[in-house]
This record gives structure tokens, C-alpha cells and sequence, in this order.
């Protein structure tokens, strides 16, 4: 199924904000949302577990300040301040969201008109609404303004000025989705970024992939990171612990293990004329990152960390211009090559534009919602057969074919199920997914029955989400998305961008259709051929050379290879699968000359294709057509031919 990106926003357990908004105004009754009330069953998975330090009064703003506010002097990613739970990834992502003023809108819509208003006091009525992205479609989810707070303190999130509220608010939005706020505790940062966006989201093992050492891969990911934030990109990381022991301990340098930071900005700082220059192997420019610990303090202790004597060598142009302040508030800088050697993972949420009117780069996308589901073997309900370790069922799983028209492109693939979070009080928890990618036929439309070329494979990984950037030649491709073990049944979700137009589909076909015709007969046999090449081709041009390309022909259809540029030795490995009604109908290949006005015949080879058990390779002498019937042409072609009575068979 392909999925609609621009259908409308659905509300949320089907709670409209301005149906509700206006009850609550002609009642002059606060509103109080009944689906996830102010009780315990909002704040743990399985009861009072004890986990707070006092009794819990859920209290509205206007309780807890005078001239309480959505905003004050608008949103930065120094507004919040993690509170008593384990959701660092999830504040983090709140500090990155808050730089870009047009995701943010979306989030938080018609922010105006939710914000408390001194002109009509009457107009606030206790109701607010936040929209997160939800496997495919913009969910509003609509809640009441009754916080939980101890002694008079709010007990989760916080903002930094007492009186401003969109953090509790958003995070009580984003925890009635996942059910509790102890369903919050522990996460993964990209997928919060993915709800705020909409986006795909990419991780990158910092030190498994050795950045620090390598200095062309930093070199390459800082640029990855300019762009990404030129284009309003969404960025975290995080220093990994390794055990329950270490986490929330600080390191040698300040940093804080299993925690998660957001890089709010990314920027080469210039350091010539400078002491700093000979520390720096003579670079004028050096590249920074800042960072923002989500707890608001515990910053960064190395190298130009704030107030470090690094900085007092840089000019106050320079220290304007990158916005350098020196507060207590979490936010810091520090050099890449450190960023790259302390921490351990980062997440990059990619906006990327599938804007067709756009002066940057635009991609093209297809998106499949789809299902692991068991059933009886052989039947469209046997689609869960596990990753490759499991041969035998590995393609019952469901099958998507895409293109690479150009000589070669470099694709994003992102696949993802649906949040377990909300499952976690009935012990629910991610599947492990990945995908495999292989080559095909050109021209195949039917499901795969073996195991053909490997193109590229994810990771398999207990997550919500997984993503891939892969080059890959011109050619037909199949996707398979799976579980890592057979029998595993969930929804998941596959989001294929391409630079040109993919034609994009599901294969759920095993073979061609039985006609209902009577008179028209059904494929017998099964042929694969793979035109590897041609070679002493006759010269079309002044330049003593051709363009030539091949087609092939079986029973009606035809498949066109691409143009060899400049050769008479082309090399196209054109492979194709014809579905056949006649053994003796045989397969013509025809070599042709690619010209600017009108295509000329090179000549042509006719191959039979009787049954088989091995593939066969077969050179054929080329010869004319028509009036050249018989006619020995210049050059050969050389193919690869198997052929099969079970349409199963490949």
C-alpha cells in the first residue's frame, strides 16, 4: 500500500481540539481530559510503584505562578530542563526542535491562539494540542493543563523561567501517546526526532566507525553536518554506557554517560593570526560543534570549553559571529575531532525535500505501509520468514521492487514498525528488523523464488527504526524487509527516496495470472537470460566507433539495455526473465546504434531456450533483417541462458 502524505491531520482517539475548546468555553468548566486523567495510570506503567519523593497533586499553571505562559520571549534550545526521569533523549530532541522555527510550527500549532491571553482571559479554558508524526500520518493529540507536582514543583520536565509551560505541556502531549511517563524513561533520541519531523533518521557509531582517527571520514561527516543543518536538519548524540553502573557518570572531560546531548550548531571558526594556529597543524579554520546538556549544566571541560583560554585568543568578531556565550545553562562548544573522540553515537533526523520547485537537491519518494503476517505456506498470509540466516523462508517475506535509471545513484532507504512504547504495560517491546537488498531482472514484476545478487543489508537491530544510504548501479532492485527470526508478526513501514523517479512497487504476484480467456494459453516454461555483451560491432561514426545498445524479444515483450558509449566492445549485463507459452519460440537480440535523428540496425541473434538444468552460455554471429535477411552482419553477441517448467523456479 502506498501511502498519502498529504491527507489531514487525525486527532487522536478521535479528540477534536475545537470541538472540545468550545464545550469547555460554553461551560465556563476547565477542560479535563477523561483519556488520560490526572492520576496515577498517567504517571507509571503497573500502579505507584514509590519511584517519586512525595505525594503527587497534579496542579494547572495557573497554580503554580502568576502570568503563567506558552512562551516566553519565544522558544531556544535553553528553555528545558530535564526533570525526575530518565527521558534525556527526549528533552534533547525538544532543544533541537526548538531552533527551527517551522518544524516547531508544526508541533505546536496555532501557537498564538493556545498561548494565554491578558486581553481575553475568558478565551483559556485548560485545553492544549500538539501534533507528532505517527508511522506515516500527523497525529493531534489534544490534553488538559494539569500537571503532576511535589510540593508545588513540577515533577518532570521544566522550563527555565518558572512562568513558561510549552515543555511540561509538550511532553505530556508525547507521553499520552506512549501511555505513562514511566513509559518515557529510557528511549532513543531519533525517535523522538522522527515525531517531531517526519523525517528519517540516521545513526552514526562515532567511535566504532573511527571518526576520530580517520581524518577524511571527519572531514566528510562535518560536512554531512553543515549541510544537514543548512537544510534544518535535526541533530543528537550521546556517550553510550556500558553498564547500569556507569550511567549518569560523569567522564574525565565532563560529559555525561548515557545522556544525550543536542548539537544545536555546527561552524568552522577561524583561528588564523592566532597563537591557537600552531596547535592546530597550521589550519586557519578549525571545526566546532556546540552542544547542549539537556539538564542545563554539566558542560564540556576540554578545550574551548566555556570560559577556556582557547576562546580569549579568538577575535570578538569571531565570537559574535558563531553567537559564544559563556552561561551556566548547558550549551558549549567544543572542537570535532574531541566531539568525535568523547562521544560515542549520533543521530542526524534528515528533512529531506521531495520538493519538485526547490534550487537544492530533490528527492523522489514511495512509501509502503506493510505486514509480517503467518499463515498457511504458500499463501499471501505467509509473509514472515525472518532475516537471510534462514534461507529456506527468507522470501515468503514481503517482496518491493524499485529502479536505478542513471549509471548509478546514491538512495536512502528507512524502514520502521510501529512504536512498542505504549505496549510496555503489557510488556511489549521493539521487534528486531533490518532489510536485504538484491538486483534483479530488469524487467522482473513477479515475486523472487531464490536468493539472487547482493546489493547492500542494514543492520538488524531492536529498534523502532532503521536506516541505510547505499550507491547503486543502474538496474531493477528488490527490497525484502524483515524480522531477524521466521514467524515474527508486526507492521512496519518503508520509505525509499531515489533522485529520479523509482516506479516503486510491491511484488505480490508469485507468476503471470491465469487468463480467463480459454483460448489464450498460460506460460509453461520460465526463461532467464543476461545479455553479457557484444564485441567487433561495426563502425557507424566518422570516429571509427558506436553507441550501441541491445534489445531483447520473447513472445510479444521486449527489454531494452542501456548505451555503451564510444565502443564496439559494449558491455551491457542485461538480464531479463521471460514467462514463455512455447519452447520452441525463441529469443531475439537486436543490436541497434544510438543517434541523435533517427537509431540505426546493427544486427541481430536469434537464441532457442529449450529446458535446462545449468545456466548455458551461448556466442551467436549478429545478422541483418528484411531486405538483409540472412545476411552476416559485423560482430557477436554473447549470452547466458536458463530455462525452467517450474515457474517457481526463480
Amino acid at each position: 500500500m502506498v501511502l498519502d502524505f498529504l491527507n489531514s491531520v487525525k486527532p487522536y482517539n478521535n479528540q477534536k481540539y475545537d470541538t472540545l475548546k468550545k464545550e469547555a468555553q460554553d461551560t465556563g468548566v476547565p477542560f479535563s481530559d477523561p483519556t488520560f486523567p490526572a492520576d496515577d495510570s498517567s504517571l507509571f506503567l503497573k500502579g505507584n510503584c514509590g519511584q517519586l519523593p512525595g505525594r503527587v497533586e497534579w496542579k494547572r499553571p495557573k497554580d503554580l505562578c502568576e502570568n503563567p505562559r506558552l512562551f516566553v520571549d519565544g522558544a531556544s534550545s535553553c528553555d528545558v530542563v530535564q526533570g525526575m526521569l530518565g527521558n534525556c533523549w527526549f528533552v534533547a530532541a525538544c532543544s533541537a526542535l526548538a531552533q527551527e522555527k517551522e518544524l516547531w510550527n508544526k508541533v505546536i500549532p496555532d501557537y498564538k491562539d493556545q498561548e494565554w491571553s491578558d486581553e481575553n482571559p475568558d478565551n483559556y479554558c485548560g485545553i492544549f494540542h500538539f501534533r507528532f508524526w505517527q508511522f506515516g500520518e500527523w497525529v493531534d493529540v489534544v490534553i488538559d493543563d494539569r500537571l503532576p507536582t511535589i510540593n508545588g514543583e513540577l515533577v518532570y520536565l521544566r522550563s527555565r523561567e518558572k512562568n513558561e509551560f510549552w515543555g511540561p505541556l509538550l511532553e505530556k502531549a508525547y507521553t499520552k501517546l506512549a501511555g505513562s511517563y514511566e513509559a518515557l524513561e529510557g528511549g532513543n533520541l531519533s525517535d523522538a526526532l522522527v515525531d517531531f519531523t517526519g523525517g528519517i533518521s540516521e545513526n552514526i557509531e562515532l567511535q566504532k566507525g573511527g571518526y576520530c582517527d580517520d581524518e577524511v571520514k571527519r572531514k566528510e561527516l562535518f560536512k554531512i553536518m553543515l549541510k544537514e543543518i543548512d537544510q534544518h536538519s535535526l541533530m543528537c548524540c550521546a556517550v553510550a554506557a556500558t553498564d547500569q553502573q556507569q550511567m549518569e557518570q560523569r567522564t574525565e572531560v565532563g560529559l555525561v554517560k548515557g545522556h544525550a546531548y543536542g548539537i544545536t550548531a555546527v561552524k568552522k571558526v577561524y583561528i588564523g593570526n592566532t597563537g591557537l594556529i600552531s596547535f592546530f597543524t597550521g589550519r586557519e579554520k578549525i571545526y566546532m560543534v556546540r552542544l547542549r546538556n539537556p539538564w542545563g549544566g554539566k558542560e564540556w571541560e576540554g578545550s574551548f570549553s566555556d570560559g577556556s583560554p582557547e576562546w580569549a585568543k579568538i577575535s570578538s568578531s569571531e565570537r559574535e559571529r558563531i553567537g559564544l556565550t559563556f552561561e551556566d545553562d548547558g550549551e558549549f562548544w567544543m572542537p570535532f575531532e574531541d566531539f568525535c573522540r568523547h562521544f560515542t553515537d549520533m543521530s542526524i533526523c534528515h528533512m529531506v525535500n521531495t520538493s519538485w520547485f526547490s534550487f537544492s537537491k530533490s528527492w523522489r519518494e514511495a512509501t509502503f505501509q506493510g505486514q509480517w503476517t503467518t499463515g498457511p505456506k504458500g499463501t499471501v498470509t505467509d509473509r514472515a520468514g525472518g532475516c537471510l540466516n534462514h534461507r529456506d523462508t527468507f522470501l515468503r517475506n514481503p517482496q518491493y521492487r524499485f529502479n536505478i535509471d542513471g549509471e548509478e545513484d546514491t538512495i536512502l532507504i528507512y524502514l520502521m514498525q510501529k512504536d512498542a512504547r505504549n505496549l510496555k504495560r503489557e510488556g511489549g517491546k521493539n521487534l528486531v528488523i533490518g532489510f536485504h537488498i538484491m538486483k534483479v531482472q530488469v524487467n522482473r514484476k513477479y515475486r523472487l523464488h531464490t536468493i539472487m545478487e547482493r546489493a547492500a543489508t542494514s543492520d538488524y537491530i531492536r529498534t523502532r527504526g532503521i536506516f541505510l544510504r547505499c550507491t547503486l548501479n543502474r538496474g531493477r532492485y528488490v527490497i525484502v524487509p524483515s524480522t531477524f527470526e521466521p514467524e515474527i508478526v508486526g507492521d512496519f513501514m518503508m520509505r525509499i527516496f531515489t533522485s529520479k523517479e523509482s516506479d516503486a512497487r510491491e511484488m505480490t504476484a508469485e507468476t503471470p495470472s491465469q487468463s480467463l480467456w480459454p483460448c489464450i494459453s498460460y506460460p509453461s516454461l520460465v526463461t532467464k537470460i543476461t545479455v553479457r555483451g557484444a564485441s567487433g560491432l561495426e563502425k557507424q561514426d566518422r570516429f571509427g566507433t558506436a553507441d550501441p545498445y541491445c534489445i531483447v524479444k520473447c513472445e510479444g515483450e521486449s527489454v531494452r539495455s542501456h548505451v555503451c558509449k564510444d565502443t564496439l566492445e559494449p558491455v551491457w549485463n542485461l538480464s531479463a526473465i521471460f514467462y514463455r507459452k512455447n519452447v520452441n519460440s525463441p529469443l531475439k537480440v537486436q543490436v541497434w546504434n544510438n543517434n541523435i535523428v533517427m537509431d540505426s540496425y546493427m544486427g541481430k541473434a536469434i537464441f532457442m531456450a529449450p529446458l535446462s538444468t545449468e545456466t548455458v552460455i551461448h556466442e551467436a554471429d549478429l545478422f541483418g533483417r528484411k531486405n538483409e535477411k540472412g545476411v552476416k552482419k559485423p560482430g557477436k553477441v554473447v549470452v547466458e541462458l536458463i530455462t525452467s517448467d517450474d515457474l517457481l523456479a526463480y
